[in-house]
């Protein structure tokens, strides 16, 4: 399927730390991963189909220094089958090491109701190849995991936007997003690229523990990504009052999407990209606001 033009979110035009105005931003967490393996081709596909406003891809570094779309930081859950040897850690391989796995039949084994023959052999994207595929018109939402484990893999990023004409979009539309939970790394990339806009994740810590740190935050970054079950009235309320967003993760039900929506939340992450479109869709068409 070829990649898809998403409507605008209405984001800011810098990142300078401005709230976006406009709708809440859909962000299809590790593609449309409820209903295809995560981080394939058919996953990041299946979200554009379903008007996800940004991709979200979870970055991994091979021993070769090659920046691969993939969650964990070890092979074994999502590449171990087919008897390949493909298991271990993944900043132990090399990208030729990683060329006979398969990264959708775990997904078909797991949850059978789901699957689907295409699924089967899906190879591991590396984010050159996902920028290639889906280009300028597509949203990123890119997570650097472990970076400390995967040094130089700030500096790597950064090449792969501008190498793909990504910068200036990232800059004034927001049209890549960087997220971490570490805030060193963010800090890193900071100092490398001052003007691209950069997420601080936080853990599960509770509303009040969260706005302790935003005042730092603001200094290096344009928002947080907060589980969402710590988002209330008083967090979004700071969060905005530092001139940050509030993106909730990971969201697939719709009372909870709803209730995220009423707080004002500005982003949500959810591997269910489709239900969230048709809340935003209804809420849209019944009058609702924030939608």
């Amino acid at each position: 399927m070829p990649a898809a033009s998403i409507p605008s979110p209405g984001l800011a035009t810098s990142s300078s730390g401005v709230r976006p105005a406009g709708r809440l931003v859909n962000i299809a967490h590790r593609g449309a991963s409820w209903s295809a393996p995560e981080h394939t081709f058919a996953a990041y596909d299946l979200a554009l189909h379903q008007r996800a406003d940004y991709l979200e891809i979870d970055l991994q570094m091979t021993r070769d220094g090659v920046l691969v779309a993939l969650h964990d930081p070890t092979l074994g859950r999502t590449a171990d089958y087919g008897g390949k040897g493909c298991e271990g850690l993944v900043r132990a391989r090399s990208l030729a090491d990683l060329a006979g796995c398969e990264f959708g039949g775990w997904f078909n084994d797991t949850f059978p109701g789901r699957a689907r023959p295409e699924f089967a052999g899906q190879p591991l994207p590396t984010l050159d190849a996902v920028m290639s595929r889906y280009g300028e018109t597509t949203r990123y939402y890119v997570e650097m995991k472990q970076p400390e484990s995967n040094p130089g893999m700030e500096a790597a990023l950064v090449r792969q936007i501008r190498k793909h004409g990504l910068y200036t979009a990232a800059v004034h539309e927001w049209g890549v997003l960087i997220e971490s939970f570490s805030a060193t790394s963010l800090r890193l990339t900071h100092r490398i690229e001052p003007e691209l806009p950069l997420i601080q994740l936080l853990p599960v810590v509770g509303s009040a523990a969260a706005q302790g740190h935003l005042a730092e935050i603001a200094r290096y970054a344009v928002g947080v990504g907060v589980v969402h079950r710590d988002v209330d009235d008083a967090l979004v309320a700071a969060v905005h009052g530092h001139g940050l967003v509030v993106h909730a993760y990971t969201v697939n039900d719709e009372s909870e999407m709803e209730r995220l929506l009423k707080l004002g939340v500005d982003g949500i992450f959810t591997d269910r990209p489709d239900r969230l479109t048709e809340l935003r869709d209804w809420r849209h068409l019944t009058g609702h606001a924030a939608a």
